[in-house]
């Protein structure tokens, strides 16, 4: 299982996360026979947010029940959670979500995910989608006690601007060391832009602000979530992306791997402190998913798969 390191921080972590988003319909039982065998295979880290999943905390609070019934030390696996997002009720409520990154919600946000979790830290914190209406200072604020405390150890974004980073990076005297950004195959904002600079085609358009390369200069982790996420759900075989999953199973059987391998292998691929997030809760997928960690194509086979997906080079 290869490793990155999260920022500067000494902190090597598998290429590949276990996320937690969907655990929620699980047994205590199932969910720490999915830790054990998580940790078994080498995948210690675990993505959590404050609002998984129907009911705000009930992934983590299930977590942390099978988590306490494990013989596995705390400090043998990396607990993440993210905060500011505010979902009133429950997910089923139709209610308005918001932002809040007030000093008083992270702080309030950190002590509930820790008390449901059943631990005394968190690995790394990150700050959920952007809040319009944050105030830099107050969320320095709010990392200086956090991380006086011990309560949490490391402190990134999520859906973050290299602009709004680099905003709460003039107040925050932490490290702001990733930044967790929908990315795959069939979703690939993150980098057309970068193919089409001052070109009137569609791709052209700066709408993922440049995420990529940004992380790469500050040394910042990026972190993959939706690896296999298309704009209609899961890309393996939706016919829309016939000729994408054809390209995968096609490269991914000269490495002795699947399709579903080889698009994580393709995440995996571009350059810098990169990270998967896996969505699935089942085992088998996660493990099978774990062949790809290691795995380095050539710049050919990854170009054909990005071309395969409907993109267009210049």
């Amino acid at each position: 299982m290869k490793k990155v390191e999260i920022g500067h921080t000494g902190l090597f972590v598998p290429n590949i996360a276990v996320g937690c988003m969907r655990i929620e319909d699980k047994s205590v039982a199932e969910v720490q026979d999915l830790i054990q065998k998580s940790v078994d295979a080498g995948l210690n880290f675990f993505d959590h947010a404050d609002i998984y999943v129907r009911e705000r905390g009930g992934a983590e609070k299930l977590f942390g029940e099978a988590f306490a019934g494990l013989d596995i030390k705390r400090e043998d696996i990396v607990l993440q959670s993210k905060v500011g997002i505010y979902l009133p009720g429950t997910i089923n409520d139709n209610k308005r979500n918001y932002f809040d990154f007030s000093k008083e919600h992270i702080l309030t946000s950190v002590d509930e995910s820790l008390e449901r979790l059943q631990t005394e830290y968190l690995d790394i914190l990150l700050l959920h989608r952007n809040d319009a209406l944050w105030e830099p200072e107050e969320i320095a604020e709010a990392f200086e006690e956090l991380a006086a405390s011990g309560k949490v150890r490391h402190f990134g974004v999520s859906n973050h601007t290299p602009l709004q980073v680099d905003l709460l990076k003039r107040y925050v005297k932490q490290d702001i060391v990733a930044n967790q950004i929908q990315l795959s195959p069939a979703h690939t904002l993150a980098l057309d832009y970068g193919f089409n600079v001052n070109r009137k085609n569609d791709e052209g358009i700066n709408r993922a602000g440049e995420l990529i390369d940004y992380a790469r200069l500050h040394d910042m982790t990026v972190q993959a979530w939706s690896p296999i996420q298309g704009e209609n759900g899961v890309f393996f075989n939706d016919p829309t992306y016939k000729e994408l999953n054809e390209k995968l199973e096609e490269i991914g059987a000269r490495y002795g791997i699947d399709k579903e391998a080889a698009a994580i292998a393709w995440i995996l691929r571009i350059p810098g402190r990169t990270q998967v997030v896996l969505g699935t809760t089942n085992i088998d997928r996660i493990l099978n998913y774990a062949k790809g960690s290691d795995i380095q194509f050539t710049r050919e086979e990854w170009y054909d798969i990005y071309q395969s997906a409907g993109n267009l080079l210049p």
